[in-house]
């Protein structure tokens, strides 16, 4: 399950483990969909035929998109409210992770490699101290 789990429940045959620190940072960051953002930066990278900018700044937000609607598919769980804390935070990893990569944010005129170098490495340390309100 890729939901966090913060509460121990007792359950018949439960057996599920509160997740750790390292647990945390593992489910907070969105892996498939930061892989996906760079197979699209490679293939509009590779093409001569479309205006690069414009493409990166659009597919930024359609993947942004997505990995809400997907994290909050892949968190649901049964008579529970959304996990509405993971949302967010994965949705700001993949932000964190495209800043870092370069993509659109390459062509604005404050953005640094270093900068978002540094940023995803605070970012990761600390979103796994998040731990989620478990009503």
């Amino acid at each position: 399950m890729r939901r966090i789990v913060s509460v121990e429940r007792q359950a018949v045959g439960g057996g599920v483990s509160i997740d750790s620190y390292f647990d945390r940072i593992i489910k907070y960051i969105p892996a498939d969909v930061v892989c996906a953002w760079v197979a699209v930066t490679g293939l509009i990278a590779g093409s001569n035929e479309v205006p690069k900018t414009t493409l990166l700044w659009v597919m930024f937000v359609v993947l942004a998109v997505i990995t809400m609607a997907w994290t909050l598919k892949q968190t649901a769980a049964p008579g529970r409210p959304p996990a509405v804390t993971q949302v967010a935070l994965a949705t700001g990893s993949f932000v964190v992770w495209v800043f870092a990569l370069g993509g659109p944010f390459a062509t604005l005129g404050f953005y640094r490699p270093l900068y978002g170098s540094l940023l995803l490495i605070v970012y990761t340390l600390a979103v796994g101290l998040v731990v989620p309100p478990d009503p």
